[in-house]
């Protein structure tokens, strides 16, 4: 004997349905069952911090590698491009140039714990060659900006571009896969915005910018 059974006809609380009922209930039954639960649930709606895109009242530095000279000053004029939009002037802006890329966490460190920055963006272009260079240069500018950033608590950005071939790097210059100086100006605006929400949105001194920082 075959019962056409429809909860829409049953008046009981869903607990009671849960358990007399759904585990008796044929297959088609139980999956209507659970249907009705993740219809019935609220979506969660925690509250979210996030950053806003603005550079107004904020100041940065860029530490920029000279090596590559000609792929770095196109990633130094992306992020320029990006501060500028965002609503940055000159006098919030500083640029320092060190060597290679090797030499940006030192430097950067520097920087950061001056306490004159809301961040540091740095920026190099390391193309892999013949030898294992590369992965020394590169790994150790990535481990180093990181530490730096933990350390300071100052956001720094990576805007390095580490490439297998000349035209890897060319395209994320600017020519074809966007701009990673750019892109790095833009996380390092969103950031500070994001900080300054955490640390309940109160005004920095004008002598530091991170006054913990000593």
């Amino acid at each position: 004997m075959v019962i056409h059974f429809s909860l829409s006809t049953i008046h009981y609380p869903l607990s009671v349905i849960h358990f007399s009922l759904v585990t008796s209930l044929p297959d088609v039954y139980t999956s209507e069952w659970q249907f009705c639960q993740i219809s019935r649930r609220k979506v969660l709606q925690p509250k979210v911090h996030q950053g806003m895109l603005t550079a107004d009242g904020f100041r940065f530095a860029i530490v920029v590698s000279r090596w590559n000279d000609f792929l770095t000053a196109k990633l130094t004029e992306g992020a320029l491009d990006a501060l500028e939009r965002l609503g940055a002037n000159e006098q919030s802006i500083e640029i320092f140039k060190v060597p290679g890329a090797f030499e940006l966490p030192l430097t950067a460190q520097k920087v950061a714990a001056s306490g004159r920055f809301s961040a540091v963006i740095c920026i190099g272009t390391v193309i892999r060659g013949e030898t294992s260079h590369f992965e020394h240069v590169a790994g150790e500018a990535a481990k180093g900006i990181a530490q730096v950033a933990m350390q300071t608590g100052v956001p720094v950005l990576f805007g390095v571009v580490t490439a297998e071939t000349l035209e890897q790097a060319i395209n994320r210059a600017g020519v074809k896969a966007g701009n990673k100086g750019f892109e790095a100006a833009m996380s390092a605006v969103e950031l500070v915005n994001l900080y300054a929400v955490m640390d309940g949105g109160e005004k920095t001194s004008k002598e530091k910018v991170f006054p913990h920082v000593v």
